[in-house]
This record gives structure tokens, C-alpha cells and sequence, in this order.
């Protein structure tokens, strides 16, 4: 069974989260051939303060914009 999992910033509306993963199923099951219920898909959402590029994390680099 397939597991596609997405890690993001919290933000994206539950509409938008079920465009996503019906989006990621569809295309997993164009590639593959696979059933689109065998298709797992988990939306992992990190704060902005949980979550760093080049040592800073992503909330202070929001704030010094």
C-alpha cells in the first residue's frame, strides 16, 4: 500500500488540503496503474516555528520581512 506523505506550513484550507490529496492519488494511480483505494496520503502541517531553513526558522524569517 502506498503512502505519499506532505509536510507544509499550516494555512491551506481543508478544501484545498482535499484538492491536494485527490490530486497526489490521482496522479500516483496515472503513473502506477494502482487502485486509487490502495493510495494512502498524509497532510502533516509543522508550525513555522518547528521548521528552519539555514538555521533560522521559517516565523523569524517572516518577521524580518
Amino acid at each position: 500500500m502506498p503512502l505519499i506523505h506532505v509536510q507544509q506550513t499550516p494555512g491551506r484550507t481543508a478544501e484545498q488540503k482535499s484538492e491536494l490529496v485527490r490530486a497526489l492519488t490521482d496522479a500516483y494511480v496515472s503513473a502506477t496503474g494502482s487502485r486509487p483505494e490502495s493510495v494512502w496520503v498524509t497532510v502533516q502541517e509543522i508550525a513555522t516555528d518547528s521548521w528552519s531553513i539555514g538555521g533560522d526558522t521559517l516565523a523569524a524569517r517572516a518577521a524580518r520581512s
